[in-house]
């Protein structure tokens, strides 16, 4: 199963960042080029423990629907989304955030680390479209939403 690690280094607080992280209506906003929509389960605000979303959203020019569930909640330093239904077999994504300190600079940051390991479906043929593109679609995916947020963080932050 690939394994994919982001780090991603905001300047703005760890509650920032974890919100903006689980805030259903920014998701939407960050991921807006897939049209991604939030249409049952959790459909706006702060997702919390226990909570599922269904996604509708169009990758690789097919409209699908993914389910995922809240299934680990640390607030403000970690939470994890699972699937429940859509086009993997399986993922786990944590989201992690520390506190970092820059002595240069005199400055707390917070390094924001997404940890995203999926299963294809189809055997041989989805180990094959991991090589070939869905790794580095997947990460594409993810380095936007973290540029969106971070930008999106860090002005909130110096407000």
């Amino acid at each position: 199963m690939p394994t994919l690690e982001i780090k991603t280094l905001i300047k703005a607080d760890l509650k920032t960042c974890f919100d903006l992280s689980r805030n259903i209506d920014f998701h939407q906003e960050s991921l807006e080029h897939s049209k991604e929509k939030a249409i049952a389960g959790k459909i706006s605000g702060l997702i919390e423990l226990g909570e599922w979303v269904t996604w509708e959203a169009t990758h690789f020019g097919v409209k699908q629907n993914l389910t995922s569930k809240i299934t680990e909640f640390k607030s403000p330093t970690y939470f994890v989304d699972e699937l429940v239904s859509g086009a993997f077999k399986s993922f786990k994504h944590e989201h992690i955030f520390e506190t970092s300190y820059d002595n240069k600079f005199d400055v707390d940051y917070t390094i924001m680390t997404d940890r995203f390991t999926f299963k294809s479906p189809l055997g041989l043929l989805g180990k094959l479209a991991d090589v070939l593109f869905l790794k580095r679609y997947m990460t594409n995916l993810l380095v936007t939403r973290n540029i969106v947020l971070k930008q999106k963080a860090e002005e909130l932050f110096s407000i």
